[in-house]
């Protein structure tokens, strides 16, 4: 199939290099001219595990990338997916989309024959009917469900593994309101992932769109509700991994999501639960279980450094502060739980050298004026205290790295470094 998406982000580049893969034609469709010519010389613009070996093996042949909407006549479908930031109140962005849909309708103006125009873009329920079709209306000059089709089609991958996820997905969702056109279309570009084990949910525009948030907001209060059960279980002497692997054991529950530590931040979670909670807010409804899971969110880094303040007055002194991304696998920061706890340690006036395997560089633009060691080791010798804030596998194997430390005090957020003696340890929530 001949496939063009609108934006090549996290989403966007994912999706488009692992349709190629699955032997579609594929154009990505960008404004920013740097990444048009990343991709087009085989390099991915975004760090993402697996992601570098497919741009390169596709990139010339059947995945290219353009700065230009007039590619869109030569596909059957186009994807939006284009991010939708947060505004101040809450609420989500659509100035991209909106801009978006508008020059993809005007491509699609002089053509004839059915086209499908599919939202991967996070937006809340009727954002696709109330706002989007009509523009896309209005530009293009057709109808939709007569020579237009519109779906709503969320992704549900993750940063640090999203080809894995796209290659292997718990569940496919197609909101066609009843297109046929539309529905064939996508079942037939999905075709190859829908396995024994993978489930198509065809539903309509709204539901679909309603599924992205209910999904990210349900991960979220599960994990604030394991990090208060973990605050719980520190205060009463227990092991809360050793708690929560009962838990998973529960196939009501499930294991996933079940690591307790110092929160939930990306890209995601934090926007759209703030999202949804707004949505409802303007429908008259309060969400406390949701806003409860963003005050328990919101209140583990500053658990973090009152287990830190315990053992050491950070004032003047070196701290070392270990993961910056906001997960393992990414350079993304963005919400990453390590921003309040580098704010929280300049409050306190600590000397804070900090280190990520791929996140630093990103980091450094924000706070410019902290030291950022080349490793671990190098960030942990002198320092009086350190605390763990993603779980990058290398910092469990660091062990003898501590002794270096002036006082070696760690409180470790994620549970990755093990107690032993000589360590003064302190697990956030065990």
């Amino acid at each position: 199939m001949n496939v063009s998406i609108v934006g090549s982000g996290y989403v966007g580049t994912t999706v488009g290099v692992c349709l190629a893969d699955l032997g579609n034609s594929v154009w990505n469709i960008d404004i920013d001219e740097g990444i048009v010519a990343a991709l087009n010389d085989g390099e991915s613009p975004i760090h993402e595990p697996g992601l570098d070996e497919l741009v390169a093996e596709h990139a010339g042949r059947r995945f290219r990338a353009s700065t230009s909407y007039d590619v869109l006549p030569e596909t059957d479908v186009t994807m939006l997916a284009i991010q939708t930031p947060s505004n101040s109140d809450g609420g989500i962005d659509l100035s991209a989309v909106e801009a978006g849909v508008r020059s993809v309708g005007e491509a699609l103006a002089t053509t004839d024959g059915y086209h499908l125009v599919v939202v991967k873009s996070t937006v809340v329920p009727g954002t696709t009917d109330e706002r989007l079709v009509p523009i896309l209306e209005d530009s293009s000059g057709r109808t939709v469900g007569e020579d237009l089709g519109v779906a709503v089609n969320p992704e549900f991958q993750r940063e640090g593994s999203a080809v894995a996820d796209f290659r292997d997905p718990d569940k496919i969702v197609l909101g066609t309101d009843g297109d046929e056109r539309a529905a064939t279309l996508l079942r037939e570009l999905y075709e190859p992932l829908v396995t024994g084990e993978t489930a198509l949910v065809e539903t309509g525009r709204r539901e679909a769109e309603m599924v992205k948030y209910a999904n990210n907001a349900f991960l979220a209060a599960k994990v604030s509700l394991i990090n208060d059960i973990g605050n719980i279980c520190k205060e009463l002497g227990v092991d809360a991994y050793e708690v929560a692997d009962a838990l998973g054991e529960d196939d009501r529950i499930g294991e996933r999501f079940l690591r307790s530590g110092v929160g939930w931040g990306g890209s995601c979670f934090p926007k759209d639960v703030e999202a949804i909670v707004q949505s409802a807010r303007a429908a008259g409804y309060e969400p406390a279980v949701l806003d409860a899971a963003v005050a328990v969110n919101n209140e583990q880094p500053r658990r973090l450094l009152s287990l830190l303040d315990e053992h050491v007055d950070v004032e003047e002194k070196r701290v070392a502060v270990l993961g910056l991304a906001f997960k393992p696998g990414t350079d993304d920061i963005r919400n990453s739980r390590a921003i309040p706890v580098l704010e929280g340690l300049g409050d306190r006036g600590a000397e804070v050298v900090a280190y990520d395997p791929v996140a630093a560089g990103n980091m450094r633009e924000r706070f410019p004026d902290i030291e950022y060691a080349n490793s671990a080791p190098a960030a942990l010798e002198g320092a009086h205290g350190a605390v763990v804030v993603t779980d990058w596998d290398e910092f469990g194997a660091l062990d003898g790295a501590f002794d270096a430390m002036a006082s070696p005090v760690v409180v470790d957020g994620r549970r990755v470094v093990s107690r032993r003696e000589g360590i003064t340890y302190e697990g956030l929530t065990w």
